[in-house]
């Protein structure tokens, strides 16, 4: 099943994943913004998981670094596809999207804020702003169906994060990207239902000729 949410509607998942790190220089931060094969709890409308290959034909020409998607912030870090000064870089890896940033803890407070929290392990976890491209959904007769990404289209931002662990009673149920999540789930349901009629059409037409 194909899947494009409209401009602006992206959806935000944040994982238990505390492997954000300063690296071995000064200034340098790593970490996986997202994983394969962790279930989450979307909203408490639905499981969702992220395939193992979801980001192979990822749009990464242009992903930027934030503080708990605040984005309206100037960036700590971006990866720009050709451009040789490229302040991090973004890339799939066997355990899912892995990230390394050089921030400019010199010249940035936010930077040396970031760098300071990931040391003392007050920012813990990393999250990530995307669009879909291919998923595919079981049970969606039952209460809490499985949607599993199989394809992500683009990446548009990452983000260190302070509560890393993304549930239906989060804080973060309350934000605006899980109107997209919520339309998935009703577009799918409204596939099935289609699909479902057209099987009872051709079900009852077969038996009409019978």
């Amino acid at each position: 099943m194909k899947s494009n949410f409209p401009d602006g509607k992206y959806a935000k998942r944040s994982y238990d994943v505390p492997d954000i790190r300063s690296g071995a220089e000064d200034g340098v931060i790593e970490g996986h913004a997202a994983v394969y094969g962790q279930t989450v709890n979307i909203g408490n409308w639905f499981y969702e998981v992220i395939a193992p290959g979801a980001f192979d034909r990822a749009n990464l020409s242009d992903v930027a670094l934030f503080l708990n998607h605040d984005i309206d912030k100037i960036p700590l870090a971006r990866s720009r596809k050709n451009v040789p000064n490229s302040t991090m870089k973004v890339v799939p890896d066997d355990k899912g999207l892995f990230m390394s940033a050089n921030i400019d803890v010199e010249n940035n407070s936010d930077a040396r804020t970031l760098k300071s929290a990931v040391d003392r392990k007050d920012i813990s976890g990393m999250s990530f702003a995307f669009l879909v491209e291919d998923e595919e959904w079981a049970g969606l007769d039952t209460d809490m169906p499985t949607r599993t990404i199989k394809a992500i289209s683009k990446v548009i931002e990452v983000s260190a994060v302070t509560y890393p662990a993304y549930s239906g009673t989060d804080i973060k149920a309350r934000s605006k990207s899980l109107e997209s999540d919520k339309a998935a789930l009703e577009r799918a349901k409204s596939a099935l239902s289609l699909s479902e009629a057209v099987l009872l059409k051709q079900k009852i037409t077969m038996k009409g000729k019978v």
